[in-house]
């Protein structure tokens, strides 16, 4: 199939959506697709055979875009609506394939030239008004459900990431056509056993000193405020334990700084974001993960790749993890900072135990989450498309 993918974000960035986006279409070119993707002007370009990049045009005076609703994304949407219809228009496709919001460009299009629309749901809409705090407004909420609906009706498949994004779907439109695909293989590499050894080095960490490790954004439904807490706790029985976070923009984690200070979590080493081709060593370096989100029901991308690291993982017990993870494979906390640094203890002080789970960990990525299992449900969608 010939498909006109539409991606209304930052294409590349080392990111959720983003990460989702490239192995899809990683996915649709080993099939034998070939997709020209309309996308954000921002982001690195990416080569694969198969693939073009059209960039829509950068609004005056916006010059990046943050993760999640913004007025930014108001103007990049019209410009990106723009570029879509007219690469529709000079083009030959048997597809429309759209991500998130882009649906209502998609479904606009699949309409205008009579060819199939596929929806790729990462999220809920109006949940994301929720999840980043953007507005209240029962107007703009009711304008998001219209929208999900609309794109979830008039799509002849929906790709959703995980189970809750498909009761949603179902819920939304009953009878709707929907492919759960999770983001596996999104989340980057598996880690090569050694390579941790050098990433201690550079954080003044001898072999010896307990690691915990946090990789991914700062978004405030992440938890880092619960995580911070929780530091403190920890490092009054184990003085020796060191925190590292590896992610963040500047300025968050400028902020991120002063409030862990500002509680006592001194024992935190802030690196910024790191390229995805480090988070590897990062996570072979740790002795635990932790994932603290405290909000939201999506899947955390980064929990596949902490699955394949065969760490011990500490997570909080909400829906957004245990879609995945159990207590065969986790350990699971509510969420709140006494239980978490608990989790967290017991994760550095029972080091049997933390290996045992982390190999079951591992097992369960390399029997579900694999890539080989991605590439098959990619092709159901695609099958149900022109079926």
């Amino acid at each position: 199939m010939r498909i006109l993918m539409i991606a209304p974000e930052p294409f590349f960035e080392p990111r959720g959506t983003p990460f989702s986006e490239y192995h899809r279409i990683r996915a649709l070119l080993d099939l034998g697709h070939t997709v020209d993707l309309v996308t954000y002007p921002f982001g690195k370009d990416v080569v694969m055979p198969g693939l073009r990049i059209f960039r829509a045009a950068r609004p005056p005076f916006i010059t990046h875009v943050k993760i999640g609703p913004s007025p930014a994304k108001v103007f990049l949407d019209m410009t990106l609506t723009l570029a879509a219809l007219n690469r529709a228009r000079k083009g030959q496709y048997d597809v429309v394939h759209s991500h998130e919001e882009a649906a209502a460009i998609g479904v606009l299009i699949s309409a205008i030239r009579g060819i199939p629309h596929l929806y790729d749901m990462h999220s809920s809409l109006p949940q994301q008004l929720e999840n980043f705090a953007f507005s209240k407004s029962s107007v703009l909420r009711w304008m998001f459900e219209v929208l999900e609906r609309t794109a979830i009706k008039r799509s002849r498949v929906t790709i959703v990431i995980c189970p809750h994004l498909q009761e949603t779907a179902n819920r939304v439109v009953p009878g709707a056509h929907t492919v759960l695909i999770e983001n596996a293989p999104g989340s980057g590499d598996t880690p090569v056993e050694g390579s941790g050894l050098a990433i201690r080095a550079s954080l003044g960490l001898d072999a010896t000193t307990p690691m915990v490790l946090y990789t991914g954004t700062f978004e405030a439904y992440q938890g880092l405020d619960l995580l911070f807490e929780a530091a403190t706790i920890v490092n009054r029985d184990r003085p020796d334990v060191r925190f590292v976070l590896a992610g963040g923009k500047p300025d968050q984690v400028v902020k991120a700084k002063a409030q862990a200070t500002a509680i006592g979590a001194d024992r935190i080493i802030f690196t910024g974001e790191q390229p995805s081709e480090s988070i590897p060593g990062y996570l072979d370096a740790a002795d635990v993960l932790v994932s603290p989100r405290s909000s939201g029901t999506n899947t955390p991308l980064k929990i596949y790749q902490y699955l394949r690291s065969g760490r011990v993982i500490v997570a909080t017990r909400l829906l957004t993890h245990t879609q995945v993870l159990s207590d065969e494979v986790a350990i699971l906390t509510a969420a709140n900072a006494d239980e978490f640094a608990r989790g967290i203890l017991r994760a550095i002080t029972d080091p049997d135990a933390a290996r045992r789970i982390g190999h079951a960990a591992r097992h369960l990525a390399d029997t579900r989450y694999t890539y080989e299992a991605y590439l098959q449900r990619t092709r159901e969608a695609c099958a149900a498309l022109v079926a």
